[in-house]
């Protein structure tokens, strides 16, 4: 079978799901697509996609992909009464999910996909919408070794920046999550050092275009340095979603008996932001706006109020 000649399957359309899936169509794939609400679906149709009416109709494809946002989430669309798998339906060759979800819950559905006769691939990635249209978007996976070099293919269309096999089982998660928990201590140590360097009197596109410049800059520095300059929110990952990753590299931590003091610290800091948002006249305000955003509640402990700079600065996803 060619390539392009798979029948894939692909579940969710949010932030990432939309461009993940986009990829894969502008690659020339046959792509069925379901989403909960299938308004968010139907500009896919444009691109060259076919909308499901039901996930049921995903189970004839060969392949089927999967984002969502909880563990939860992703048994419901494969197990639940009208999810892929209902009815008795005929399981797809090769799952694969990209999901960030806690490595106890993927293992409890790849036991249950095997049952049906699936392989399961876990594929988390690493990036946000604006780092997959760069086409720098990277992935970790783990599973079958055979089913994970029938995804590879198809995941380095997605995620081009590069596919990491890591082994079997449910090491990718573990990957993905360790992933997050720097994430989460990374943004916070960015603002402190950008709130303090602020506060003494230097501009913070002028701190920041030092620090990407320099040895310490990235990929992710870089693409967060608008943001913290001119204080746009716009979602690219929730206070929530960051929460619930650093809560699931502590509980690693503890079962591998793994200290992990930065990272709580970094959970008790994130819980702040939380706490914060309950005191202003909009309640939730904070949390509902992208993680970045975590820089003005530390900005309000700081006796600092931030307004914006209003430069044009570089994203590195030019």
């Amino acid at each position: 079978m060619s390539k392009n000649a798979q029948k894939i399957g692909w579940i969710g359309t949010g932030r990432m799901g939309t461009p993940m899936a986009e990829r894969l169509l502008k690659a020339g794939h046959d792509v069925t697509i379901w989403n909960r609400t299938r308004a968010k679906a139907e500009p896919l149709a444009a691109k060259g996609g076919k909308i499901a009416d039901k996930l049921s109709d995903l189970a004839a494809c060969d392949i089927v992909f999967s984002i969502v946002s909880t563990g939860k989430d992703l048994e419901e669309v494969y197990f639940g009464k009208d999810g892929v798998l209902a009815s008795g339906a005929k399981a797809p060759r090769i799952v694969v999910d990209c999901s960030t979800i806690s490595v106890e819950e993927s293992a409890a559905i790849r036991k249950r996909l095997a049952e049906r006769g699936a392989d399961y691939v876990t594929a988390p990635v690493s990036g946000n919408a604006k780092v997959i249209k760069a086409g720098r978007l990277s992935s970790v996976v783990s599973g079958p070794e055979a089913a994970c070099k029938s995804a590879i293919p198809l995941m380095e269309v997605i995620a081009p920046q590069g596919v990491s096999y890591v082994g079997d089982g449910e090491l990718a998660r573990v990957c993905k999550i360790a992933h997050n928990v720097m994430l989460g201590v990374v943004i916070e140590n960015l603002i402190e050092i950008t709130l303090l360097t602020n506060k003494m009197g230097v501009p913070r596109h002028a701190f920041l275009a030092f620090l990407n410049n320099g040895v310490m800059g990235s990929m992710f520095t870089r693409y967060k340095t608008p943001a913290l300059v001119n204080l746009d929110w716009t979602t690219t990952f929730t206070p929530e979603l960051l929460r619930k990753d650093l809560d699931l590299g502590l509980e690693l931590g503890r079962a591998m008996d793994v200290p992990m003091p930065v990272t709580a610290a970094t959970r008790e800091v994130l819980q702040s932001h939380f706490g914060a948002a309950m005191l202003q006249k909009n309640p939730g305000e904070y949390i509902a706006k992208d993680f970045a955003a975590l820089a003005e509640t530390m900005a309000l402990a700081a006796g600092m109020t931030l307004t914006p700079e209003n430069k044009n600065v570089p994203t590195g996803l030019e």
